[in-house]
C-alpha cells in the first residue's frame, strides 16, 4: 500500500494519494492545488486515478479537482450539505486572494457510512457535520487511518467561524464520531502533522469544553 500525504497550495492542505501497487490503483483525497504535481506523482507511482474524495467544499481542499478529473477521468465524491458553498467560491478566492478556480457539483455525494477507496484499502465516509455543513472524515479501519478534514487537527479542531460553521456541532462530532476509534488510530489532518486519536483524547484542550 502506498500512502503520501503533502501539503499544497498557498494554505498547505494535506492531499493524500492511497495506492495500491499490485492493482495499480490511487484516490487522492483534498487535491487543493498544485495539480500537475499531483499527476506527475500519480504517473511516477503507475497508479491510475479511481477516485478523487473530498473532505469539505473549502477552495484548499477542492479547488483543484475539477482540473484533476479533468485530466484524469476520475469522479469526485463530496457531501451534498456542502454544496452552497460551490456557489461562493469566488468569495472564497477573494479570501485568500487566489484566482477563482473552476468547480462543478461532484459525481456522487460523501454519505455517511458510504465505502469509498480502493477494492483492498476501503475507507468507511463519518459525516463530521461542525467546521462545514458537509464536512467528512473518511476511516480506513483496517489500516486504523483517519483522513479528518479540517474537523480534528493535532492539539486543535476546525475552525467554525466561516459560512457552515457551528461549534457545538464540531465539538459533538468528534466526541461522537473520532473518539470512539481505538486510540492507535493514526490521523491525518487536512493542514498540520499528524496525530492519533488516543492523544487528541488525552490532550486536545478543544476536546475539554463541552
Amino acid at each position: 500500500m502506498i500512502l503520501e500525504s503533502f501539503p499544497v497550495g498557498v494554505l498547505q492542505c494535506n492531499c493524500t494519494i492511497m495506492g495500491d501497487e499490485e492493482l495499480h490503483e490511487a484516490i487522492v483525497i483534498d487535491p487543493g492545488d498544485e495539480i500537475g504535481r499531483i499527476q506527475r506523482r500519480l504517473d511516477e507511482l503507475g497508479l491510475k486515478l479511481k477516485q478523487i474524495l473530498i473532505t469539505h467544499a473549502h477552495i484548499d481542499h477542492i479547488g483543484g479537482a475539477l482540473k484533476l478529473k479533468r485530466l484524469t477521468g476520475a469522479p469526485i465524491f463530496l457531501n451534498e450539505e456542502d454544496l452552497p458553498l460551490l456557489k461562493h467560491m469566488d468569495a472564497q478566492a477573494a479570501w485568500i486572494g487566489a484566482e477563482t478556480p473552476e468547480t462543478a457539483p461532484p459525481d456522487e455525494t460523501l454519505d455517511d457510512s458510504l465505502v469509498v477507496g480502493l477494492r483492498r484499502f476501503p475507507a468507511a465516509v463519518l459525516h463530521t457535520p461542525g467546521h462545514t455543513q458537509g464536512s467528512v472524515c473518511l476511516h480506513f479501519a483496517p489500516l486504523m487511518l483517519l483522513i479528518a478534514g479540517d474537523t480534528l487537527f493535532a492539539g486543535s479542531i476546525g475552525r467554525t467561524d466561516l459560512p457552515g460553521g457551528n461549534y457545538s456541532q464540531i465539538i459533538d462530532s468528534i466526541h461522537s464520531r473520532l473518539l470512539i476509534l481505538p486510540d492507535e488510530t493514526k490521523v491525518v489532518p487536512g493542514h498540520g502533522p499528524a496525530t492519533t486519536i488516543g492523544a487528541e483524547r488525552d490532550s486536545n484542550p478543544f476536546l475539554f469544553r463541552r
